[in-house]
This record gives structure tokens, sequence and C-alpha cells, in this order.
């Protein structure tokens, strides 16, 4: 329904010849999550990164990649091509060679792109969204709600695979301090959060567990979005599979 839903966009944008290529440029924080089959059995796997599309067919940037418990990051480099349709296309290199393409649909004022995987067992969830050119911690927003979810794969004996899942509010309470409130009966709890001059974020959390006010720590790394209102983000602690999106309504 999903990909009915965008290629009904697609012939819209045709008919409006709302996308001018030529004006198609600018960094973007991405993600992607799902499941692969690329190297066999579905796997799940979660990529955050920031590209910068150069307005000549040229991109560049980073992925970090969780993938079966293990980050991953690498320097990419690629091309691509925009269309008047509202259609990108793009594809990209990883310092060992390797090479992943990638298929979206671009919304008319080019601040928005969901797009899929293309290779055969890709990851089929991406959004990518346009980033400020510079940022610091003065760009967060002062309050985002949040969702966090995704599940863990056992990385040492005894450790049991399970779901995590979240939502609530983050509140940025000074210079790089945090104050997460969870939906429901669970307690507030402090963490905190920097942000980078290429707008990536780096946060550290505690989340709760359980029925009790138990928590856990999670560490997140991210790209702030949209001049700040938007963050997008994985859990970067070994063994887990987790996305994480929060959004500020200012």
């Amino acid at each position: 329904m999903r990909w009915l839903l965008l290629f009904a966009a697609v012939l819209q944008a045709h008919a409006q010849g709302v996308c001018d290529p030529k004006k198609f440029q600018g960094a973007y924080g991405v993600q992607l999550s799902g499941n692969t089959t690329i190297s066999g059995s579905p796997i799940p796997v979660a990529a955050i990164g920031r590209q910068e599309f150069d307005g000549l067919g040229a991109v560049s940037g980073y992925m970090s990649v969780n993938f079966t418990g293990y980050l991953l990051g690498n320097p990419v480099t690629g091309k691509y091509d925009a269309h008047s349709d509202c259609s990108l296309n793009w594809s990209l290199q990883d310092d060992s060679g390797a090479y992943q393409h990638f298929s979206g649909i671009m919304t008319g004022d080019f601040m928005r792109v969901q797009f899929r995987q293309t290779d055969k067992g890709g990851a089929d969830h991406g959004i990518m969204v346009k980033t400020p050119k510079v940022c610091s911690t003065g760009t967060l927003r002062k309050r985002y709600t949040f969702t966090i979810s995704g599940s863990t794969t056992p990385m040492l004996p005894g450790e049991t695979a399970h779901t995590v899942s979240s939502t609530g509010a983050i509140d940025v309470t000074g210079t790089g301090n945090l104050t997460l409130t969870p939906d429901g009966p669970h307690s507030a709890t402090a963490g905190t959060v920097e942000v980078d001059s290429d707008c990536i974020v780096n946060m550290q959390l505690a989340l709760s567990v359980g029925d009790s006010d138990a928590t856990v720590p999670m560490k997140l790394r991210g790209v702030l979005m949209d001049d700040g209102k938007e963050i997008r983000a994985i859990q970067t602690d070994p063994g887990t599979t987790v996305i994480a999106k929060f959004a500020s309504g200012q």
C-alpha cells in the first residue's frame, strides 16, 4: 500500500511538473531500516548517515550501519540522477569497493525523499531530509516527541533477543542536557546530547524497560534535519538494531 501511494505521488508530480532536476542539491540526513536478505536469511538492519548532492550528479558522505549487532561506518561516494517527475536514483560505493543502489521520490520543495534500496533483498524503509548548512546545540528545539523501536541480537552467552519500544518526550534543558519523559508510569530520566557542525547528533539516554523504573543505557547516533525540527537516529550499542525519530512541532 505504501508504494502504491508513492506511485500515485509520482504520477501527480509528473502531471504538475513540480520538480526541476537542476535545483536538487545540498546536504541530507539519511535513515534506512528494515530487513535485508542480501547475505542470505532475513536480518534486521538500521543505518544513519549524511549525504551531500553537488547539483552536478555526484554524491558523497558517510553512513553508519548496525548490522547483525555490529556497528559499521564508511565514507561513501557515488552518482545520482534527479528527474522532472520527482524520482531520484543514486548509487553509493564504500571504501571496501562495494556498491549499493537506491531509488526514491522527492517532494516538490526537495526537502524530503522517501526511498528504498533497490539491490535484491535490500531494506525498503528509507527517509532522507535536508539538513541545515551548519549545526550546533543551538540548532536543537526545546522539546521533541520521540518513538524508539527495534530489536536486540544476543552477542554473549546467556543473552536473549528482545524487542525495544518506547514513546514519550525529550526536553533540551540546557547546553548538552536532556530530560527524557516516557509515556506511561515511568519516571523521567536524564541524558546528554552533542551536535557536530555537520549536524551529526550523539545522544546518551537511560531508557525505562519493563514495568518498573529500571533503566538501560542507550547510545544513539543521528542527524539533525529540517532546521532542527527533526532528528533521525540509530542505536549504536553492540547487539542492537534500533531506530529513533524525534520530532518538534515548533
